[in-house]
C-alpha cells in the first residue's frame, strides 16, 4: 500500500525506516555546540554531521518521531532522542564543509576524554542513524509522546512532531561503541570537557 504524502510533504513509509529497526538503533547521543536555552524548532542546514563516542550514560531517557525542515523547506524525517542528563566518554563529532577554490574541509570537535566526561542536561537529539550496543532499564515501548513520564518532555510547538504518535522512554540507558549521523542538537547546558576543535584539509571525520 502507498503511503500517503503527509504536510510538507514528508513520506510516512520512509520515516517508518527510521523508527522501526531497533530499540537500540534508535537510541542516541547529543553531540552539538549547545543551543543555550531549549530550542523548540529551528532550521537545519543541508548537512549531517558524524559522531562517535566510546560510552554514553543517560537519566531520563525519550524518544519520538519528528522531522526537521532545512533551509529551503525539505523536510527531513528524524527520531528525536531526549535525555534529561547525559555523561560521554571520548566523544568525537566532525563536518565536512565544502570550501570555494580550497576543497573539503573537515570541522572535527573532540571532548570527554582524559576521565572528563562530556556532560549534558535537557538534551535533545535529531538523527537519522545509529550503530551501538546499548543497555535499557525499565523502558516502555509504545506509549504516546505526548504522555511520556520518564524523559525531558518533548521539545514543544512549534515542533515538528505528533503527540499521539509512538514513542519509547526509559529510567536510563546505557550505550557504548557509538557511531551516529545527525541532523541537529539542542541542550540545556552542554559542557566540553578537554575540548578540542580543528579544521582539517579533505575528509577527516569520526567515521
Amino acid at each position: 500500500m502507498e503511503s500517503e504524502p503527509t504536510r510538507g510533504g514528508t513520506r510516512w513509509k520512509r520515516f517508518a525506516v527510521v523508527m522501526v529497526p531497533s530499540v537500540a538503533a534508535t537510541a542516541a547521543i547529543g553531540v552539538a555546540l549547545a543551543q543555550g536555552a531549549l530550542a523548540a524548532s529551528f532550521s537545519v542546514s543541508g548537512q549531517d554531521f558524524k559522531v562517535t563516542a566510546d560510552k554514553l550514560d543517560g537519566t531520563g531517557f525519550l524518544q519520538y518521531g519528528a522531522y526537521d525542515v532545512q533551509h529551503g523547506g525539505k523536510n527531513i524525517p528524524v527520531a528525536v532522542s531526549a535525555f534529561k542528563s547525559a555523561k560521554i566518554t571520548n566523544m568525537c563529532q566532525s563536518v565536512v564543509m565544502p570550501v570555494p577554490l580550497v576543497g573539503n574541509v573537515t570541522m572535527r570537535l573532540q571532548a570527554g576524554g582524559n576521565g572528563t566526561a562530556v556532560e549534558a542536561k535537557n538534551l535533545y537529539i535529531d538523527l537519522d542513524q545509529l550503530n551501538a550496543d546499548a543497555q535499557f532499564n525499565n523502558i516502555n515501548i509504545g506509549v504516546a509522546a505526548g504522555d511520556q513520564s520518564k524523559g525531558p518532555g518533548m521539545k514543544g510547538l512549534p515542533e515538528h512532531a505528533d503527540p499521539g504518535g509512538f514513542a519509547q522512554e526509559a529510567d536510563s540507558a546505557t550505550l557504548t561503541g557509538v557511531k551516529q549521523t545527525a541532523w541537529a542538537t539542542s541542550a540545556g547546558t552542554f559542557k566540553l570537557n578537554g575540548l578540542s576543535l580543528r579544521l582539517l584539509t579533505g575528509k577527516q571525520e569520526c567515521y
